[in-house]
């Protein structure tokens, strides 16, 4: 392997996978809409570490336009991607009755839509034996209380990973997807702060994850050529009842946010 394409590198798990590979000596290319001092700075020492090299290429993953020109230049600047990782995302963690129909649409710009724009503009760049890896989220299977825009949005991310397994592992391009729990990272402290109470309970149903064990395990499983990729064990867990046992898993989370609405009164419909 010699480059890895990643949007969203430049924070969260995406700043997490890019510089394991630039430990490793893999050259990197960074889309995303910028990538702070302290990040380039981590980056860069990443790099050094493992003797390779690292570009940034400004994008917004909701411009398919722009995401276009990002993937175009980072291939002319490292050559054709052997796995090309889409992180970017946004979380709103808001009821239906509290949040707006531009916020929806947001989210699943970002998501879903700027999921679909990356796989794009970058699966015309994949050989034979290359992996593209979109970052869904647990939520993909779950969703959770005050989700309706998030969890629909990766509800759609792990569909399109689907379809695309089906139309490009025929041709030697393969798929992963990757959905964690939550992780602790900035995104995550933003939704703690702003976030639904109800929400943040029942996540801790399958807990979360520190940045690097998350990290260590995703790109282990993208190493392994991993299809679906959950990290941790009460991930695995949650994801495989959600799945498998849908009725048991409703009845749980109906049975909680009851018990919170106590806790956390809400306004009644109508």
């Amino acid at each position: 392997m010699n480059h890895v394409m990643i949007t969203g590198g430049g924070s969260g798990l995406g700043l997490g996978m890019a510089r394991r590979y630039l430990k490793r000596g893999i050259s990197v290319s960074v889309l995303d809409l910028l990538v702070s001092n302290e990040s380039q700075n981590l980056l860069t020492q990443a790099a050094n570490e493992g003797g390779s090299h690292w570009s940034f290429f400004e994008m917004d993953i909701t411009d398919d336009v722009a995401v276009a020109k990002a993937v175009t230049l980072a291939v002319q600047k490292f050559g054709n991607p052997n796995l090309a990782i889409n992180s970017a995302g946004v979380a709103i963690n808001k009821t239906l009755a509290d949040m707006k129909p531009a916020e929806f649409r947001k989210v699943i710009d970002i998501n879903l839509n700027g999921s679909l724009h990356f796989a794009s503009a970058v699966m015309p760049h994949m050989a034979r034996g290359s992996r593209l890896a979109l970052v869904a989220s647990l939520a993909g299977f779950t969703s959770n209380y005050g989700y309706c825009a998030y969890g629909a949005s990766k509800f759609g991310v792990v569909g399109l990973a689907t379809t695309l397994r089906y139309e490009y592992e025929p041709l030697g391009v393969r798929l992963s997807c990757i959905c964690p729990p939550e992780v602790h990272t900035p995104l995550v402290d933003k939704e703690r702060l702003d976030g639904n109470p109800i929400a943040r309970e029942l996540k801790k149903t399958a807990g979360c994850m520190d940045p690097d064990d998350a990290c260590d395990q995703i790109v282990a499983a993208l190493d392994a050529g991993k299809w679906m990729i959950i990290p941790s064990f009460l991930g695995k867990a949650t994801g495989f009842v959600a799945r498998h046992m849908p009725g048991l898993f409703n009845g749980y989370i109906q049975m909680m946010v009851k018990k919170l609405m106590k806790q956390y009164p809400i306004r009644s419909p109508g």
